[in-house]
């Protein structure tokens, strides 16, 4: 008994084996708890020190002597515990705590020894101890709770008793790992049943020293529980029979806990039993796939770990097997199985977009060619099939089966397969138009659940990217049918995809080729619309129509793919009855501009849009129509888009002309001449060009034929009056005094707002300048004649072009008087005008019939008898002012009229005509009757 009165301190040196005596004294000192010497009660470190003895030297005894030392760590914890509760300084080492090293060593000392006598027990033994305690003291102050983690695992790994369990357990299956750990690890499991979550820190930290041992073990008994426990392959883990609860539960905990520092040993190891399974007869392989089925469905983490990289692995090779694994499988546990995988499929986000390829892919008929390879069993096909139409429908009961109060307002408990989709919106639609026999019928439906699951703005932006995407009709079909489909369980999403369109153009997210697509499908639905009548489509006009001038802005797109198709978009869509200045103005002019584009190409399928287009902009309001004559006259008359009628470009200005050489003055100043030298001022510039740097260039007006000139002419006419004339068959007076002032504008700008009144002979010499520039701008554009003909079919409109009238009459008086030539044949210009501006003026009711038909004479005269005659046209305007106040409506015509017959005698005019007339009897003696009144 000398043993039991050894002082306490550190282990002693071995010591020769008990004899029996002395063994049977401890034996009965460790029963009653007394010295058998002195017969007082042992200390608790001595009757602790007496377990470790029996533990040596009696194998029997080492169930209650390591029953007796869980007395000895409680106690350790506790007062742990109740040292932090105080927030009391650490004590020096205690008897107690001596003697709990004491016993770390000696077990340590035993497993080292004897690992397979020892670990298996001792293991057992540390982790049941570590979970009883960590269960009874979990609701004690300051300990955290069982859900974090970490925090939980500083509290007892900073405890003495439980840091010294933890360390014999490690020691106890590192002694095992070479060999058959599988009790070490049944243990644990056992004990992270009963006692999780509080005992979660344990395997934690158990995990991380031995991930590989404790993953494959893991998984290794778990497999044998769920076998154990009837686990087959309706996937579920049974309890019939059996009182315990599976470990399936613990192995679950204990891999989420590794997951986030060893996923790829969980996912290298649950690939690998899934692989190892297949093939194979045994009975614990066949339960794998439900096994590992449950392990996802109890552990979502689990599943996003293994799912990406498990989808790759599934080759041709790999799904034959799988389907001859489950072809002996009776139906009920085989619809067990897929019921699983749908909840499954519907459940994970990782990967969800490769699972879904891969699916669509191997559900997809055979094709024509085939891959290299061993080839896909039809089995395989037909069960995919039927595996992705269960998705569907499991996901539109998912979809479609929410509870809350609208389908637009989003999901409180969002479907993950469907989210994880949601960023690749984009790439559904691009496999969608592929439109692949039944694949694309597959995907349609998908993407639908995708847009009401993800609604408003996933209804959206399906749309748009099916209508920005699709490249034939067959493929913009399905854009109008994904409407059809969502506005039955939606608001109608089209206003928002026309707006996330905007957006997008906006932002420049869209090539120009895409652009350009997205504008010209977006034109053939409306086109579709007037034809069919279609439904869907007046939603997208008034949806466009809210967008107009975000869309006229493409009008003026550099490229002219896009600026052609928008062009085409606008022509067809509905235009707003009311439209404020700021979006109309900016429209017109852009919608102007791109005729103009149409005409330079010469194409007239690409030019019908924009006639179109100005057409309507033009019936949309009186001031809209005034807006685009305006803009037509002024983009006509202006810059280089007068070649096209024949005319020539205005001359380059101030900034392109060359830049004069640099001058000294001291140069200047030595020239001595006989007079100032003025070189630069305004006597140096002359119409021909500027002294010093030679002639102005001569304006090309380019080469093109009169076909085209008079193709282009005739265009830009019939729009003009298609503009002017509006709903009714004539032409507008509001209308054409709109073209008139635009006339006005471009042709003499200074002029515009001039009196209309004809002025006496001598005002007008005061005006040879302007009047000699008006001439100029009829010479450089032959347009003008065209468009004052035009104006004069709008009574009274050509009274506002008085002051070109005036201007260009003077002008050609003052030639004609000047002319020397024997024949007006000579002046084949001057000649033409003349004609023409008498013409014009009778046309426009401002000459009395009598004068009007003069022009008829001119090429038969002489220049001074035209200039004898013009001067008589001058006469009676100067007496007759064209005013409007003299042209009366009449209702019954709905026309202006003017009655010559009020203002007076016309006879005094006549004179010089009917003198004329008498000259030249033997020529012009069948046209004298049409002269007199």
């Amino acid at each position: 008994m000398s043993a039991l009165c050894d002082p306490p301190g550190a282990a002693s040196p071995p010591r020769p084996p008990l004899s029996a005596q002395e063994l049977s004294q401890e034996v009965k000192a460790f029963l009653s708890g007394l010295d058998p010497v002195q017969g007082t009660p042992l200390s608790p470190p001595a009757h602790a020190r007496c377990a470790l003895r029996l533990l040596r030297c009696l194998p029997p005894a080492r169930h209650a002597a390591l029953q007796h030392l869980r007395g000895l760590f409680d106690e350790q914890v506790c007062s742990h515990l109740l040292q932090r509760e105080g927030n009391a300084p650490a004590p020096k080492a205690s008897p107690g705590a001596e003697v709990l090293q004491e016993a770390r060593r000696a077990l340590a000392e035993l497993v080292a020894a004897n690992p397979r006598a020892w670990a298996p027990g001792v293991a057992a033994w540390a982790s049941e101890l570590m979970g009883q305690l960590s269960s009874k003291y979990a609701g004690r102050p300051g300990v955290p709770p069982a859900a974090s983690l970490n925090e939980l695992l500083q509290l007892w790994m900073s405890c003495p008793a439980t840091r010294a369990l933890l360390d014999i357990y490690s020691q106890c299956l590192a002694a095992m790992v070479g060999s058959c750990p599988d009790a070490c690890v049944d243990a644990l499991l056992d004990t992270s049943v009963q006692h999780s979550p509080h005992f979660d820190w344990v395997v934690a930290h158990v995990g991380s020293s031995f991930p590989g041992t404790i993953i494959s073990r893991v998984l290794s008994c778990g497999l044998k529980d769920f076998c154990a426990h009837g686990g087959r392959r309706g996937g579920g883990a049974g309890t019939a029979g059996d009182k315990r609860v599976p470990k399936i539960a613990s192995v679950v905990g204990i891999l989420g806990h590794l997951a986030s520092r060893h996923a790829g040993s969980i996912k290298q190891e649950l690939l690998r039993m899934f692989h190892e399974s297949l093939g194979s007869s045994r009975e614990h392989h066949k339960a794998t796939v439900p096994f590992l089925l449950q392990l996802a469905l109890m552990s979502p983490t689990l599943l996003a770990t293994v799912s990406p990289e498990l989808v790759d692995s599934l080759k041709p090779p790999v799904l034959n097997q799988l389907h001859q694994h489950f072809s002996t499988v009776p139906r009920d546990e085989l619809e067990g199985v897929v019921g699983v995988v749908v909840h499954l499929l519907c459940h994970t986000s990782a990967g969800a977009l490769r699972t879904l390829r891969f699916l669509l892919a191997t559900a997809s008929p055979a094709s024509v060619i085939t891959a290299p390879g061993p080839a896909l069993h039809e089995g395989v096909r037909e069960a995919c099939e039927r595996l992705l139409q269960l998705l569907l429908l499991h996901l539109q009961k998912l979809v479609h089966g929410r509870g809350s109060a609208s389908l637009a307002e989003c999901p409180a408990r969002p479907v993950p397969f469907l989210e994880a989709l949601r960023p690749h919106v984009r790439e559904l639609c691009l496999d969608t138009l592929r439109l692949e026999r039944k694949r694309c019928l597959w995907q349609h439906q998908l993407l639908a659940l995708l847009a009401v699951h993800s609604a408003p703005h996933g209804a959206a932006e399906a749309l748009f990217f099916l209508l920005a995407l699709a490249r034939t009709p067959e493929e913009l079909a399905l854009a109008p049918q994904l409407h059809a489909g969502l506005r039955a369980v939606l608001p109608d999403p089209l206003p928002a995809a026309v707006a996330a369109a905007v957006a997008q153009i906006h932002a420049g997210r869209l090539p120009e080729p895409q652009l350009a697509q997205l504008l010209r499908n977006l034109a053939l639905l409306l086109q579709h619309r007037d034809g069919d009548g279609d439904a869907g489509e007046p939603a997208l006009g008034a949806a466009l129509a809210r967008h107009l001038p975000d869309l006229a802005q493409l009008l003026l797109h550099p490229r002219a793919e896009v600026a052609e198709a928008a062009c085409r978009l606008l022509a067809a869509c509905p235009l707003p009855r009311a439209l404020p200045p700021a979006h109309l103005l900016p429209a017109v002019r852009a919608a102007v501009r791109r005729f103009f584009a149409g005409l330079w190409l010469g194409d007239a399928a690409a030019l019908a849009p924009g006639v179109r287009l100005l057409a309507r902009l033009s019936a949309v309001s009186p001031a809209a129509a005034k807006a685009v004559l305006a803009q037509l006259v002024e983009g006509a008359l202006g810059g280089r888009n007068a070649e096209l009628f024949g005319g020539t470009a205005e001359p380059p200005g101030h900034e392109a002309a060359p830049v004069p050489p640099a001058v000294s003055l001291l140069d200047t100043n030595q020239r001595f001449t006989a007079g100032l030298n003025t070189s630069g001022g305004v006597w140096s510039v002359f119409h021909a060009g500027v002294i010093g740097r030679g002639l102005k260039p001569v304006a090309d007006g380019g080469q093109r034929s009169p076909e085209e000139l008079s193709r282009n002419t005739q265009t830009f006419l019939s729009l003009v009056l298609r503009c002017c004339r509006g709903s009714g068959p004539a032409i507008g007076a509001e209308a054409a005094k709109a073209v008139a002032a635009a006339l006005v504008e471009a042709v003499c700008p200074e002029a515009a707002g001039a009196e209309l009144a004809w002025p006496p002979e001598e005002l007008a010499r005061a005006t040879v300048e302007r009047d000699l520039r008006i001439l100029r701008r009829f010479r450089q554009h032959p347009l003008l004649f065209p468009l004052l003909r035009l104006v004069a079919g709008g009574h009274p409109a050509l009274c506002y072009c008085s002051v070109l009238l005036r201007g260009l009459l003077a002008s050609l008086v003052a030639h004609w008087d000047a002319c020397r030539a024997s024949s007006t044949v000579a002046s084949p210009w001057h000649l033409r005008a003349s004609c023409a501006l008498v013409a014009l003026l009778a046309e426009g009711s401002l000459l009395p019939p009598v004068l009007g038909n003069m022009h008829e004479l001119f090429p038969e005269l002489a220049p001074f008898e035209v200039h004898l005659l013009l001067l008589s046209v001058w006469g009676y305007l100067r007496e007759n002012s064209p005013l409007p106040q003299k042209f009366t409506f009449q209702p019954e015509l709905g026309v202006f009229r003017r009655d010559f017959g009020r203002d007076g005698d016309v006879g005094k005019h006549l004179a010089v005509l009917h003198s004329v007339l008498h000259r030249n009897i033997h020529r012009l003696g069948l046209l004298a009757g049409r002269f007199y009144p």
